[in-house]
């Protein structure tokens, strides 16, 4: 018990932190019905528990081992990332006031899987991060250690989209602009770095292939 609850508690102080996710989903639960929010929240959560299981167990260290994977990853990532931040920033207030009336569900699962498995620093840090633990896990330790991690993902995005949710029909378009107008800003630094190192990659794999 005491494994799983240590995974519940670290797992909950690192998703907690205002992140791709985080921004994704308090967006989505201010502007969709309360039904598509909690839609939206479980499509982010399954990518966001893979996410998590294939980091446990070592797959996120292809990235490092493979660089072109990494460069692929990366550069499909920033585009996608820049996209959803672009999207945001620029949706106007006739278009969230209609939003609701226009949830796409294809879109919702592209962008949840974007802002977590085509983001290389979160597949990286989430590497490293359960990485660490596990190493450090006597064999007996890692199942109720991972449970908890994995408990910690519902725990969060649920009572955060209940929370955003419960207060949106109370607020104007207005007010969701401004809040779609932030997310989105923050949204486009992260796609914009991403873009960096993707360039920095790229011209660091050319002139090594010269």
């Amino acid at each position: 018990m005491n494994y799983y609850l240590q995974g519940l508690s670290v797992t909950l102080a690192s998703v907690a932190p205002i992140g791709m996710q985080n921004l994704f989903v308090i967006s989505s639960a201010a502007s969709f019905t309360r039904r598509q929010a909690f839609i939206t929240a479980v499509i982010v959560i399954l990518f966001d528990v893979s996410l998590a299981l294939a980091a446990f167990f070592g797959m996120g260290a292809l990235i490092e081992k493979w660089p072109v994977l990494r460069l692929c990853v990366l550069g499909a990532g920033s585009l996608f990332v820049l996209k959803i931040g672009t999207g945001l920033v620029f949706s106007k207030t006739e278009d969230i006031q209609s939003k609701k009336h226009e949830f796409s569900l294809k879109k919702i699962i592209t962008a949840a899987f974007a802002v977590a498995w085509l983001n290389p620093q979160a597949l990286v840090d989430s590497t490293l991060f359960f990485g660490a633990f596990r190493s450090s896990l006597p064999p007996a330790a890692a199942l109720p250690f991972i449970s908890g991690c994995l408990t910690a993902s519902p725990l969060w995005f649920f009572s955060l989209t209940l929370a955003v949710s419960a207060f949106s029909s109370k607020i104007g378009p207005k007010f969701l602009r401004i809040l779609n107008a932030v997310c989105g800003s923050v949204i486009l630094i992260y796609g914009v770095r991403l873009m960096r190192d993707f360039i920095l990659l790229l011209r660091s794999a050319a002139g090594s292939a010269v």
